[in-house]
């Protein structure tokens, strides 16, 4: 899928170039592995002394000051791309940022943030960062946007050794409609490991809650997390749970677990949870 990707950006986004000196026969050669970014080509002359990618991460670029001079960092989460770049000998630190700074523009690239040794810029899902750019070195990071892949899931015994170490469960397998609190039909294994937890402790009784993103109005996402903790609780006592063990509640978005700036982090927010009574 990374590579897929990586093709399609090279064939529908314009690289950004700069005019290449003569090659030296004794130029450090590439990190073993590592390849530039279609995005954005090298400083000319440099090496790729290392090189990462990674399928879902969480960075921080800088996009701004606030009203006392103190930088301001962007959370971005997606498929992450990371370089440590050795440039070649006779540059000026200047020349290297004034290099980059220019050609993003020329590429029409948003600069979020330019100073110093630092750009961030953005296009469409995509940004570049580029830090500690000097004569010697610079680093390069870019992030693609989306949300992580879930591809853990939890069973009742899970749930219950989670329930006794802390007292709760954050459950993500339980989907609702957009906007509305009826339950999707891919919950239903999920919603068949809470009833296997009860049955398995008759003695457990449980508070069913429901938390949302933050989008919206919070009196809103308060009355329809309400309504999805009480569907889930329907949904359980349909299938043999005595509802005096169970209740709903409703939270919206006052117990955020991530950051709602994010399409990742408002996906973590938007979920059940199960407390211990």
């Amino acid at each position: 899928m990374a590579r897929f990707y990586w093709n399609l950006i090279a064939m529908t986004i314009v690289g950004l170039s700069f005019a290449l000196p003569a090659a030296s026969q004794d130029q450090p050669q590439d990190a073993e592995g590592c390849k530039d970014s279609p995005l954005i080509q090298r400083m000319p002359g440099s090496h790729i002394n290392s090189c990462e990618h990674k399928e879902f991460d969480s960075t921080k670029m800088p996009v701004g000051k606030n009203a006392d001079g103190d930088v301001t960092e962007k959370a971005l989460e997606g498929e992450t791309w990371t370089w440590d770049m050795g440039n070649r000998e006779g540059l000026s630190d200047v020349q290297v940022s004034r290099n980059f700074l220019n050609a993003l523009r020329n590429a029409n690239w948003a600069i979020d943030f330019a100073e110093g040794q630092q750009i961030t810029a953005h296009k469409g899902d995509d940004y570049i960062f580029l830090d500690n750019m000097n004569a010697s070195f610079y680093y390069q990071t870019v992030v693609h946007l989306k949300g992580m892949q879930q591809e853990v899931t939890a069973d009742a015994t899970q749930m219950a050794n989670q329930i006794a170490q802390t007292g709760h469960i954050a459950v993500y397998g339980v989907h609702f409609e957009s906007g509305k609190a009826t339950i999707q039909p891919d919950s239903e294994q999920t919603l068949k490991q809470i009833v296997e937890l009860l049955n398995n402790d008759p003695g457990l009784k449980l508070r069913v809650e429901g938390h949302t993103d933050n989008t919206g109005a919070k009196e809103a996402n308060k009355a329809l997390s309400q309504k999805r903790a009480e569907a889930v609780v329907a949904w359980l006592q349909q299938h043999g749970v005595n509802g005096s063990r169970l209740t709903a509640a409703g939270f919206g978005d006052t117990r955020p677990v991530a950051d709602n700036s994010t399409e990742d982090g408002k996906a973590k927010n938007r979920r059940v949870e199960l407390a211990k009574q």
